[in-house]
């Protein structure tokens, strides 16, 4: 009995250390270091208004389908588009006819809601993300819907590429991933909401 208890308590030791030195001071100190050094990560990304009301987040995209906005990629979550507690993918494959259908169904609604444009319609607007989350589009796909933007709330076309602009960035340290327009901002910049 005396030597199941020697060697029970160095081991229960070790393991309320390590629980209260890993389980609640790494988190705390990297919790801080971070909401220190970059608080708006921290926070989630928020968009606020001028209220302070958040909006959104510009990591999650949001469902945007009437002509006067600009469209985001495809979210294949359910049972609503862009929920992020059903984050996911179609997983169709190139070879599968879902795949297809849902590609040519979407050109057909782009092309309906823009009959004038004669463009190739960009990838992205006619696949799905990998996560069903993604807020951001290429740069050839928030132009290519910037005639219908322009149209529908009766700007020129150049004020929307401006504000197309203003809602880019360029790859992450110039070399990580790709140029991007967050589709949120730039659809609250169209409303005014944003600067």
């Amino acid at each position: 009995m005396k030597t199941l208890v020697s060697n029970l308590r160095p081991a229960l030791t070790l393991t309320v250390l390590l629980t209260l030195l890993l389980g609640v001071g790494y988190p705390l100190l990297t919790t801080g270091i971070l909401h220190f050094g970059f608080p708006s990560q921290a926070e989630g990304s928020l968009i606020r208004d001028e209220s302070g009301r958040v909006i959104g987040s510009r990591l999650i995209g949001q469902n945007f389908d009437q002509p006067r906005y600009v469209w985001g990629r495809l979210s294949a979550t359910g049972p609503a588009p862009y929920n992020a507690g059903a984050s996911s993918g179609s997983n169709f494959g190139v070879n599968n006819p879902a795949l297809m259908d849902a590609v040519k169904a979407r050109i057909a609604v782009l092309k309906a809601a823009d009959p004038d444009n004669i463009a190739p319609v960009p990838v992205d607007l006619v696949t799905a993300s990998g996560s069903g989350l993604d807020p951001d589009i290429t740069p050839a796909a928030a132009l290519y819907q910037a005639h219908r933007v322009a149209k529908a709330r009766g700007m020129t076309d150049d004020q929307v590429k401006a504000l197309i602009r203003k809602s880019s960035y360029n790859r992450t340290f110039n070399i990580l991933g790709e140029p991007r327009v967050n589709v949120l901002e730039l659809n609250l910049r169209l409303d005014g909401k944003l600067k």
